[in-house]
């Protein structure tokens, strides 16, 4: 195991999965009409959110992982909590008997992207003094996600997400954010989220959002013209990597971000690093150097999958490889590789963690010529 600890903290929830039969084709719009009843196999009940998502992948892949999330004094919070230990990885909790333990429902049927029923319960309490900062400080990487779910996080203009990356910046280890689905509806969707990483940036070495979340925060007018030009399907599929994507990262790049990986679904993977300088700063954190990693760019197709169940977790697992390797210290270009092998794994099973392999078997397969997508060309 790698001794370099890294935390990973943020949203953590129980996911409610019902299983579709193979051969459903039904569109979920249909099936959630009023007094409609439609039949499944079963149903998992698996941890989820980034703390156990991207957490237990990558204790699962070798690294020193302690999680750091809020849980309820509930059945749903107890089952959460036996759950991780099962998976034998550390979990500081912080425990609250005031609202109910996080669940998501996820209508998850084939050939048809993830549809959610979502209670944020405990997650929308969370807060910096929730966080183990004696821990941190020993540690080499802090990992936060899913802040759009979080209502402490985005209120006030993100102050509370600003105080935690600023105080664990200062601390001293490499600082990683990822994001998640906004709601344009809700009041997470009305949250000034342009202003909001203005300020979260400048303390974040990796960040890791979807293309989706970072053209509704970053370039509204886009992210509705791409929705309507979609009519329904997925965005991702009619992205132009050098209009659309290359310039979210000319603006992240900007604001301060080092390293950054823009999640592009099905088809792949963008990456964009900073210069000498800003790579030097990380590797200060890290301990180690980074030959190679400055100033880089490009985009990393998505490998074939053998089956698709669900893309429940996906994005969390993709960033595991990426964040386990990093650690490894494997060279950019492989912990890319690692990162896009990883996400089309944990798309063959309905969880976010039965699909994993390790990086070995990944590097295997991608040696024996494993395929990759070309959705884009």
């Amino acid at each position: 195991m790698n001794e370099r600890k890294a935390i990973i903290a943020g949203h953590l929830c129980v996911d409610i999965t019902p299983e579709f039969p193979a051969d459903f084709s039904e569109d979920l719009a249909n099936i959630m009409q009023p007094g409609k009843l439609t039949n499944v196999k079963g149903v998992r009940f698996s941890t989820g959110g980034v703390v156990a998502n991207t957490g237990v992948a990558m204790n699962y892949l070798g690294a020193n992982v302690e999680l750091m999330g809020k849980l309820a004094m509930d059945d749903l919070g107890h089952m959460v909590s036996d759950k991780l230990k099962s998976y034998g990885v550390k979990a500081n909790i912080s425990w609250c008997n005031d609202t109910n333990t996080s669940y998501s429902i996820v209508l998850a049927s084939p050939g048809h992207d993830r549809t959610f029923l979502h209670s944020p319960g405990t997650n929308d309490t969370f807060v910096f003094d929730d966080l183990n900062m004696e821990s941190i400080q020993n540690a080499s990487l802090f990992h936060f996600g899913y802040p759009p779910l979080m209502q402490k996080m985005y209120e006030n203009e993100g102050s509370e997400l600003i105080q935690i990356f600023k105080n664990v910046s200062e601390a001293g280890p490499v600082t990683s954010l990822d994001m998640a689905a906004i709601d344009p509806l809700a009041p997470v969707g009305q949250a000034n989220w342009e202003k909001i990483l203005e300020n979260v940036i400048p303390y974040t070495d990796i960040f890791a959002p979807s293309v989706e979340e970072l053209l509704y925060m970053l370039d509204r007018d886009m992210f509705y013209e791409l929705n309507k030009k979609a009519a329904g399907q997925d965005l991702t599929l009619i992205l132009d990597i050098d209009k659309v994507v290359k310039p979210l990262g000319d603006r992240l790049l900007e604001l301060g971000a080092g390293i950054i990986l823009i999640k592009c679904g099905t088809p792949g993977l963008y990456y964009r690093t900073g210069s000498e300088k800003v790579l030097t700063g990380i590797e200060e954190k890290l301990g180690f150097s980074l030959p190679g990693w400055a100033e880089r760019e490009g985009f990393e197709q998505s490998f074939v999958p053998e089956r698709v169940l669900s893309g429940t977790g996906a994005g969390d697992t993709t960033i595991a490889a990426f964040l386990t390797s990093l650690l490894r210290e494997f060279p950019l270009e492989q912990c890319i590789q690692f990162a896009a092998g990883e996400g089309a794994s944990c798309v063959e099973a309905y969880d976010a963690l039965s699909g994993l392999r390790t990086l070995e078997e990944i590097q295997l397969k991608i040696a024996k010529g494993w395929e990759k997508q070309n959705l884009l060309a």
